[in-house]
This record gives structure tokens, sequence and C-alpha cells, in this order.
């Protein structure tokens, strides 16, 4: 039967207690995380989200609360008021464990049935039953720890971004769709039918729009929605710190966020980040790591060794040579004794980034082995391990093929290895860089034409302006990327404050100038008047938090995520809706197939 408080208040939290407050009459509440009956006495470990504390229950210190305290089960929702006293047998593995509460009187707030997921730490359950009771898997302490470096996380960037002179504005949810991304989620209106809204999937318009209007530090946490296929770190609404600034270069933007970056590492989680920030072009980051957001934690960088073997008559080399290709290696260190079938796997690895296969060096103590010595004498060898720096118990890892293939595979396979070899395994450093003066396009060969690498209001780096109509795969952006282990955690540009050349802009992108306008006119009629120059930059605040965290799963960080196939397993959403609803959005309803 539940009871209710009848004006009982929580006096303290069940972690905070300690030797301290002994002697003290106090009142805590919170759920059952087990109990122990010894004959006279029973115990309570109760649990709110502060930790755990022993609550002991005796005839001799109060018959009527010892038998209520014998009924309950774990997780049952209790208020229980007694005097503080040293605990008997002290536990040294919990912060409370020197003390306990002799309780005088206990309250069942609320009954339990048996829980269908373990109220643990490290918990073992299918991902599906933790999210459809999520209410429950979030009662867990190691939830409820990610859950408060998240909010202490916010409060650190709100208070930093205040202090700095950002205003903290919100944007629209129900906005214009203008898809050049990912897909918008649309929502029908009632007021003009057959027509929608779009929720925002970045605020990117509008903080625009912001600058325009002379709020020239703005700020914002939020929440975007992009109606992707989902993979492992994704999910359809998640979170930004979406910064913007006017009158500012790269420069400008970078150390501001440099600063914030260092203020929220140090405050949550007690790590130095040193600062300035490396920087490195994308080109560099391309040719070394494969990647544009590259895990510089370790080595094994990729290796150009086409001028090495250009005169081979290996003809996997020599076709790709020839097809403007190139001959590419990453050296593993103290990896030469990896086995056969290893090596065979790591070659099927790279076949699925279209890689035709994987040649390999494996350098010995008795010598050089690879299936590709009888196509190079000992010279010849020589050369490439020396280009790779190659020594004995290295081995050398080697793709031929298009530039973008064979970076892309090596880039992946680097990973990988390291993955495989526990390379990073112990290690918990946070290695930040900055990736600079990414291509301002992509060129998509199913649509046929040019799309823009990070969106369509990038500012074109100024000595490349020329190349905009003639040259677009030429132009690269005033765009920058912040990565930390491998994972970009935020990204920004300086943007085009110019009528004209957004226009150009655009144009290159396929819009004629009435779409152009029927797109995005109001912020074309905008930049009219006074623009000034802008630019900003948006962390992940869910990838953010998830290191902050230790986790690698984003769903840990968000309170109520959705699965793989964009489902709530817990509320069932999405859901069908009445044809009430329907009509009233002069929606009908095409037969699902």
């Amino acid at each position: 039967m539940a009871e209710a408080l009848n004006g009982l208040k929580r006096t303290n939290m069940c972690g905070d207690l300690r030797e301290s407050h002994i002697s003290n009459t106090i009142t805590v509440m919170g759920w059952v995380q087990r109990k122990r009956n010894l004959g006279g006495l029973v115990f309570i470990d109760l649990r709110d989200r502060t930790g755990i504390l022993q609550l002991v229950f005796g005839e001799e210190i109060n018959k009527e609360a010892f038998e209520k305290a014998d009924k309950v089960k774990p997780e049952y929702c209790l208020a229980v008021t007694g005097e503080l006293v040293k605990r008997q047998s002290p536990n040294e593995n919990l912060p409370t464990g020197l003390v306990e509460v002799k309780g005088e009187n206990i309250k069942i707030l609320s009954e339990s049935e048996t829980p269908p997921i373990y109220i643990k730490e490290g918990l073992d359950a299918a991902e599906n039953i933790r999210l459809k009771y999520r209410y429950l898997d979030l009662r867990r302490p190691d939830m409820q720890k990610i859950f408060m470096i998240r909010s202490k996380t916010t409060k650190v960037v709100r208070d930093f971004l205040d202090e700095n002179g950002f205003l903290e504005i919100e944007t629209p949810m129900l906005t214009k769709s203008t898809p050049e991304g990912a897909r918008d989620y649309l929502v029908p209106s009632r007021n003009y039918p057959g027509m929608f809204y779009a929720l925002p999937q970045s605020p990117q318009l509008f903080k625009q729009l912001l600058m325009v209007s002379g709020y020239d530090k703005y700020f914002q946490l939020a929440r975007c929605f992009r109606d992707e296929d989902l993979r492992a770190n994704r999910q359809p609404e998640f979170t930004q710190i979406d910064i913007e600034m006017s009158f500012v270069e790269e420069d400008d933007v970078m150390a501001i966020n440099e600063a914030l970056i260092k203020k929220v590492f140090k405050e949550v989680v007690n790590e130095d980040v040193k600062l300035p920030i490396r920087r490195m072009k994308y080109k560099e980051a391309m040719s070394k790591y494969g990647s544009d957001k590259p895990d510089i934690r370790f080595g094994m960088e990729i290796n150009d060794i086409t001028s090495v073997v250009k005169d081979s008559e290996f003809v996997v080399f020599k076709s790709a040579i020839e097809n403007g290709g190139s001959v590419r290696a990453i050296k593993v260190e103290n990896a030469a004794d990896m086995g056969r079938k290893k090596l065979d796997k790591f070659g099927e690895f790279v076949k699925t980034y279209r890689a035709k296969g994987l040649a390999w060096i494996a350098c010995k103590e008795d010598g050089i082995k690879s299936p590709m010595a009888k196509f190079f004498n000992e010279q010849q060898m020589q050369e490439i391990l020396d280009k790779v720096e190659a020594k004995t118990g290295d081995l050398v890892l080697i793709v031929a093929d298009k530039d973008s293939i064979t970076l892309q595979s090596l880039g992946a396979l680097r990973l990988h290895v390291a993955k495989e070899l526990e390379i990073l395994k112990d290690n918990k450093e946070f290695n930040f860089v900055w990736i600079t003066e990414f291509p301002l396009f992509d060129y998509s060969e199913e649509e046929n034409r040019y799309i823009a690498a990070h969106h369509p209001f990038t500012m074109p780096m100024d000595e490349d302006l020329q190349y905009l109509e003639s040259d677009p795969g030429r132009v690269r952006a005033k765009a920058y990327d912040i990565v930390l282990n491998g994972e970009e955690l935020g990204g920004g540009s300086i943007r085009i404050h110019s009528s004209e050349l957004q226009e150009t802009m655009l144009k290159v992108l396929g819009f004629t100038q009435e779409k152009a306008w029927e797109r995005f006119g109001f912020l074309l009629e905008a930049f009219k008047f006074g623009p000034p120059p802008h630019g900003g930059l948006a962390f992940g605040l869910d990838r953010m938090i998830m290191f902050l965290a230790g986790t690698d799963n984003i769903k840990d960080v968000i309170a109520f995520p959705k699965n793989q196939n964009a489902y709530c397993p817990m509320s069932e959403a999405p859901n069908m809706v009445d044809d009430k609803q329907l009509k009233e959005l002069g929606i009908t309803k095409a037969e699902v197939k």
C-alpha cells in the first residue's frame, strides 16, 4: 500500500552522508537496492542518484518500522527517518560505508514488481530490452553518472559563453524545407492544406539571420533532426552546441572554441587540454591517415611508395600506376609474425572499400617474407622498406588502386589493425586536432553535379574565388572541423555574407536563380541589408558527452533514444494516427505494400 509523504521532507541525499553527520536525525528517500534479514535485524541498502546508504531496522529500535521494513522488496520506493550512527561493520568500498541510519520510521511510498532488468552498474542486457524499459535503465548508477556529466557540461558551456558575451537565442522548430543534405522530417500544416513545415537539420539559416540582425555573438543548445539511415553512433534527433559570431575570421572562431573545450574538459573531467590545438590541412590528413577525421594517437601513417615501385613489373602495381592511381603502404610495428589467416582477413577487409586486394611484406628475423617477393630483387624490396622506415619485426601492408580507393581503404585498415592489435587499449588521452582547408565541393557521380562538401553557405578561400565557376573542384573552403581521437567533435566555417556570391555558389550547385530564391530567398533578401562577415561552429553535444563519460555508445548519453531502426521500443513511436487527425490535415493514407 503506497503511503503519502504528509509533509515529510528529505533532509539529505543518500550518497552525501559521512561521519560528520553522525548523531543527526535525518530523512532519506530512494529505492531499495537490496534487503537482508539477519533474524532480529533487517538491513536495507537505499539508493538515490548520489549513491547508496545502509539502513538498519531492529525490534529494539522500533518494532513497527522493523516489521514494515521486512516486507519491502527491491525497487520499492521508501522514505526513512532515523539517527545517523557509526556503522558496526564498515564497508570501505562505499563512500558512505562508515555510517548507517537506525531506522525509526519508514514509509513505503510505492511498491515495485520484479524489474525486467537488474538495476546495477555494468548491466549486460539486450539493447532493445534496455530501451523498452528505459525508465528503469536510467535508474542504474552508471547511467545516472552520465546524465550528471551531461548536466554539468551544459552548465559549463552556458557559463563560459555567457562570460564571453554570447546571447542564448532559440530558433524555430517548425521551419521551411530547404533540402540540400539529409532528408528533412516533415510536419503537415492544418492551416495550409498540402503544405509542410520541416524540423530543422540545424539552425544554419536562422543563426546567419541573427548575425544580420546585429546579435554578434549567439549560441544555442539546439535540437536537430535528420531523417537518415542510422549508423552505430547516429540518432534521428540530436543536440548541437551551436555558436555563431560576427566580424570574425577562422582564427577567431577557432580560438574561442579552443578555450571552451579547455574549460569543459577541465571542469567536467579534470583534463588539461593543451592550447593551441594542432592544425592539419585536409590534404595532409587524407594523404597521411586516409581520413578527414584522423586518429593521431598512434602512428601507422600512410606512405606513398609509387615512385619506388613505378618501374616494377608486378602487374598489380603497374596497372594501378598506368591508370593514374598510386601504390601506398602502412607500417605495423612488431607485427611481422602475424599469421597468414589474419593477413587474408585484412585483404578481405580492404575489398569492402573497393580495393582489389592487399599486398604485404613481413620483415622477419630470418629474412623478408612476401607473396610479391619474386617480382622484386633484393635492392628494390629494400627501397620499399626504406621508404616506409620498416625494420626487423615490422609488417608492411600495401594497396594499389585509384588514389581515393587507396587512401580510404588504408585509412580504414589502419584503424582496423589498431583495434585488432589493441594498440589503443590502455590509451586514455584526449588528442585533439583541427582539420582545415576542406574542399568546398564534392562531385556526385550519382547526380552528375557538384554538391556542397559542408553546406551551401560556406565561404570559399579568397585565393580560390577565381575558380568558383570555372573549376569548382579546385576551390577550398574556409571550413574547419575539430577532431578528437578519430571522431568529429564539431565543425564550422566562415559564411558567405554577400548576396551576389551566395547566388553564384547556388548556381554552381545547380540551382537556377528562380529555384535559389524559391528555396533561400529570405536569406538572399536579408543579405541586401548590410550583413556582417560572420562564422561559427557547432559541436555535437551527444558525442562530446560520450568522450567525457567514457562510453562508445551514443544511446547511453541520450535519455530516450531510438534504436537502429529509428523506433522507440518504450513509447512505440512512430505510430499510426486516427483517420480524423489525417482528415484535418488533408492527408490520405497510401496502401502499404
